[in-house]
C-alpha cells in the first residue's frame, strides 16, 4: 500500500514557509529513511524529494498475510484454501494504511510539534496520491466524501487491463489537491480509507466510536455524507452507529449560535410549540430539528431563511416534507409512525398542533430510548406529553394498540423486512390496525446508477430488497385489493426521464364499507 503527501510553496513563500516544514509536522526527518514494525507488517517512511519549493512524503506500508491470519484460528473457505492469502489486501489502501497513518503519524495528527509550536495551525498546500484506492461506488462516491471538506479531487478508475478492455476495477487513482492543516488532512484520510472501502481488516467494537468522534472533531459533525461516513466506518452496527449519531448531534448542538437559530416565518410556531426543540444548522443550506438520524437515512430537515435558499435541498429533506403533506392533506388527526427509528418524523408532527395523538413505533428498544430522549419526553408539559406515545413492536405481527388510527406512515420501511414477510406485514398494518391512510415510501433501485452504485448493489446494507417503480406499483395495487384501499404512486425528489424519482410513495386511502380481511 502507498500514499504520498506532498507540501508545495511558492518561491516568495519559501524563505518564510519552505515545503520542507512538512518533515516538522510529521516528527520525520527528510534525509532518513524510517522503518516502523506494525502487527500486519512494516510501514516505511522516506522522502523522494525535499527542497523548499517542493517536500513529499511517501508511506509504504509492506504487508505480511502470513502475519496478518497466523494464530486466529480458521477461517471460512471463500473459494480456495489460499483465499486470506491471496487477495487484494497487501496492495489496496484499506483498514491497514490508516491504522499505519494513525500509528506512524501519532503525533502530526494530534497537532503537535513540540520543536515549531506555531506549525499546526497553519494551513500547507497539500497534495495527496493514492494510487491504488478500493471504493464501493466508484469515482461519484469518492467525490461526495472529500470535495465537502474543501479537496480538488482528480479521481480515475483503474482499469482491470488496459489491453484486454475489461473495463474499470473497483480501485481508484485519486489525486487530492487542496490547502489545509496537515493534522486535518491526516483525519480526514485516517477516517476515509476504510469508509471507501467499506471494510475493516480488524473487529469493530465499541470504542471505535470514540475513536471517529475524536478523529472527525472539526468535520465530520457537518459533512453532508456523515451518515454514509459513519455507517460504513463502524461496519453498519446498528448500535454503534445510533450512539455515534447521537454524540454528533450533541457536537451539533454544542457550536449553535443565536443566529443560527432564527427560522422563517412560517416555521416560527414549530419552535415555539415543541420544547427544547434543539434546532441545529447542517451543511447543505438546510436547518436541521435535532440532528439524530432516522430509520432509513431519513432525515427531517426544512429549507433556511430565504437568503440561504440557493443551496440544494437533500432528498431527505424532500421525502419528510412530502410525507408531511400527504398527512396533512389528509385531514388525519392521529398518526402512527411505523418504523419510526429515534423519533425524527414524531418530532415534526408533534410541531403540528393538529396532530392531536402521534404514536411512535419501532422494533428497537434501543431506538426508542434515543427518541425519548431526543423528544425529551421529561422535560415536556403534561399537555403536550399526552399527546405522544412510543410503542415497541414488530409490524409483522398483529398488535391491538396499533389500531383506531387516522394515519400511518411507513417511511423507509418496508425495504428493511425480508421480501417473504411483506404479507404478514400487510396483514398487520392494513388488515388489523387498518388506519383510514397509509403513506408508504421506500427507494426506487431505478435510481441507484445516479448515486455510483453498481446493478444489484443497495443503498443500504440493511436493505433486504429495493423495488423498481413497477415491482412497487403491483405490490401496492396488491395491497390495496386485498384490504380495500384505493392507491396513487407518488415521486420524491428530481425525477430523471428514465430512471424516475429516487424515492417512490404509496398513499393508500380506505374505501368506504370495506369489509377487513382477518
Amino acid at each position: 500500500m502507498f500514499l504520498t503527501i506532498t507540501s508545495t510553496s511558492d518561491e516568495s513563500e519559501a524563505a518564510e514557509s519552505p515545503a520542507t516544514d512538512l518533515g516538522y509536522l510529521l516528527h520525520k526527518h527528510p534525509d532518513r529513511a524510517q522503518k516502523f514494525g506494525l502487527p500486519v507488517g512494516d510501514a516505511h517512511v522516506f522522502y523522494p524529494r525535499a527542497d523548499a519549493t517542493s517536500c513529499t512524503a511517501a508511506l509504504l506500508l509492506e504487508v505480511d498475510p502470513i502475519a496478518l491470519v497466523r494464530g486466529r484460528g480458521p477461517r471460512p473457505a471463500d473459494g480456495f484454501s489460499l483465499a486470506q492469502y491471496v487477495n487484494d489486501r497487501p496492495y489496496a489502501a484499506s483498514s491497514m494504511l490508516a491504522v499505519a497513518l494513525g500509528k506512524v503519524f501519532r503525533t502530526a495528527i494530534a497537532a503537535r510539534c513540540d520543536a515549531r509550536p506555531d506549525l499546526p495551525s497553519k494551513q500547507l498546500n497539500l497534495q495527496v496520491h493514492l494510487p491504488a484506492l478500493p471504493c464501493r461506488g466508484g469515482a461519484e462516491v469518492a467525490r461526495r466524501l472529500f470535495a465537502p471538506l474543501g479537496w480538488e479531487a482528480d479521481i480515475t478508475p483503474v482499469p482491470l487491463d488496459p489491453e484486454l478492455g475489461w473495463g474499470d476495477s473497483r480501485y481508484l487513482d485519486v489525486r487530492l489537491t487542496g490547502r489545509m492543516r496537515l493534522f486535518e488532512a491526516l483525519s480526514q484520510l485516517y477516517v476515509l480509507l476504510p469508509v471507501l472501502d467499506d471494510a475493516k481488516h480488524y473487529w469493530v467494537s465499541a470504542d471505535e466510536v470514540d475513536k471517529l468522534v475524536r478523529a472527525g472533531e472539526g468535520w465530520l459533525a457537518t459533512h453532508p455524507e456523515r451518515t454514509l461516513i459513519t455507517e460504513r466506518y463502524l461496519r453498519h452496527q446498528r448500535r454503534l452507529v445510533n450512539e455515534a449519531s447521537e454524540r454528533f448531534a450533541g457536537l451539533d448542538d454544542a457550536t449553535l449560535s443565536d443566529e443560527d437559530t432564527e427560522l422563517p416565518a412560517d416555521l416560527v410556531e414549530l419552535k415555539d410549540e415543541v420544547p427544547g426543540s434543539g434546532i441545529t444548522v447542517s451543511v447543505g443550506g438546510v436547518v436541521a430539528v435535532g440532528g439524530e438520524e432516522a430509520l432509513g437515512g431519513a432525515v427531517a430537515l426544512v429549507e433556511e431563511p430565504e437568503s440561504h435558499a440557493e443551496r440544494q435541498v437533500s432528498l431527505a429533506v424532500q421525502r419528510i416534507r412530502a410525507v408531511l403533506e400527504a398527512v396533512r392533506a389528509s385531514g388525519a388527526q392521529t398518526v402512527a409512525d411505523l418504523g419510526c427509528g429515534e423519533g425524527k418524523l414524531v418530532k415534526e408532527l408533534l410541531a403540528d398542533s393538529r396532530f392531536q395523538r402521534v404514536l411512535g413505533v419501532d422494533v428497537s428498544d434501543r431506538a426508542l430510548t434515543v427518541a425519548a430522549r431526543r423528544l425529551r419526553l421529561d422535560e415536556m408539559p403534561e399537555r403536550a406529553r399526552a399527546r405522544v406515545e412510543l410503542r415497541q413492536s414488530s409490524l409483522v405481527y398483529a398488535d391491538p394498540g396499533l389500531a383506531g388510527f387516522d394515519a400511518a406512515v411507513l417511511m423507509e420501511v418496508i425495504e428493511h423486512v425480508d421480501a417473504s414477510r411483506l404479507r404478514a406485514l400487510a396483514a398487520c398494518v392494513f388488515g388489523a390496525a387498518h388506519p383510514r391512510h397509509v403513506f408508504v415510501t421506500t427507494p426506487n433501485v431505478e435510481y441507484n446508477p445516479h448515486y455510483g452504485l453498481a446493478e444489484h448493489e443497495k443503498r443500504h446494507p440493511d436493505h433486504r430488497f429495493e423495488f423498481d417503480r413497477a415491482q412497487f406499483q403491483k405490490w401496492a395495487t396488491q395491497v390495496a385489493q386485498d384490504y380495500g384501499y384505493s392507491v396513487q404512486i407518488r415521486g420524491i425528489g428530481q425525477e430523471d426521464e428514465t430512471s424516475g424519482p429516487p424515492t417512490q410513495m404509496a398513499v393508500f386511502t380506505v374505501l368506504a364499507a370495506t369489509e377487513v380481511p382477518r
